[in-house]
């Protein structure tokens, strides 16, 4: 891992290896034979592998891959807290400046395009936003809709209002609670973007662009693997937790599906089917944001 001086970061890191790709892809077992090949630092780039609690359901790695290769960044936030890009891509900065890992072979690995974005590309600073802001501004959403939010945006920032699409309700409330709690318009902020904290042209990337029917079946070999490692236990746990619904973690695929179970609404085969469609779903979204929003300068392989 090497280092240099760069203003925004106290170093930016050269020579990383990127690893992008939709869910049950197989990055994580590529990015653990690049690590046991190199000795590298496995870093997680997936933004529900953060949260403890669901290790089995948002694919963290087990104890074997963990023993195998160092990892970070896996299920060290707790689910009642928010998790944002930034914060992220602050613990990332705090692992290139650790002592203990100079030298290291940096692998970053997920399947969270902003992750490898702000990676690359660096991050528009944003202000802090009052908690009661914030939620004053969810509220009117869950009260009001969309559309009426959109055309609040419209009267007072109207430049975004034509970038956000009307049925968009988290985009408007994101734009609407900046311009409160700053005075600035969101465009503004996202103007004033830092530097990137790993230096892009040194970097190997990769995007991961399996087949859909195979990919379709190893998403369901997955789900079946979780339930009989303890999926339900892990959800059940959760919901002890009384999170509110809001929370990322309690929109992780599979935690609605089986708590319906647990609930006795669902039986287990039903919920399967239902994750088994989102999670599809969800690895279509994945693939066309990579496809779409990752250069040329990535290398596409298949899986």
């Amino acid at each position: 891992m090497e280092r240099s001086a760069a203003a925004g970061w106290k170093t930016v890191l050269k020579n990383a290896t990127l690893i992008a790709g939709p869910t049950a892809s197989g990055k994580s077992s590529m990015a653990l034979n690049l690590a046991r090949q190199t000795g590298g630092v496995i870093v997680n780039a997936d933004s529900m592998q953060v949260y403890s609690v669901l290790r089995l359901l948002t694919a963290r790695p087990g104890p074997e891959e963990l023993a195998a290769a160092p990892h970070r960044l896996y299920g060290h936030v707790h689910p009642s807290r928010d998790y944002s890009t930034g914060q992220w891509l602050r613990d990332v900065e705090a692992l290139v400046e650790a002592e203990d890992l100079a030298g290291s072979q940096m692998i970053f690995v997920g399947g969270t395009g902003l992750y490898f974005r702000a990676l690359t590309e660096g991050l528009s600073p944003m202000p802090d936003i009052p908690p009661q802001v914030r939620r004053a501004w969810r509220a009117r959403l869950a009260e009001e809709g969309s559309a009426a939010l959109h055309a609040i945006l419209a009267r007072t920032d109207p430049e975004s209002a034509e970038r956000i699409r009307p049925s968009d309700g988290q985009r408007i409330v994101r734009a609407l609670e900046v311009l409160e709690a700053s005075g600035e318009a969101i465009a503004w902020w996202q103007a004033r973007r830092s530097t990137p904290l790993v230096e892009a042209a040194s970097a190997r990337k990769f995007v991961l662009e399996p087949d859909r029917p195979g990919l379709a079946e190893k998403i369901d070999r997955r789900f079946a693997r979780m339930l009989e490692e303890g999926a339900l236990e892990e959800v059940r746990a959760l919901l002890g937790l009384d999170l509110p619904a809001d929370k990322p973690a309690m929109k992780a695929i599979g935690v609605r599906e089986l708590a319906d179970v647990l609930a006795g609404r669902a039986g287990v085969a039903e919920a399967a089917a239902h994750v088994g469609t989102a999670t599809r779903r969800y690895a279509k979204r994945q693939m066309t944001w990579f496809r779409h929003q990752l250069g040329p300068d990535w290398e596409r392989l298949p899986a």
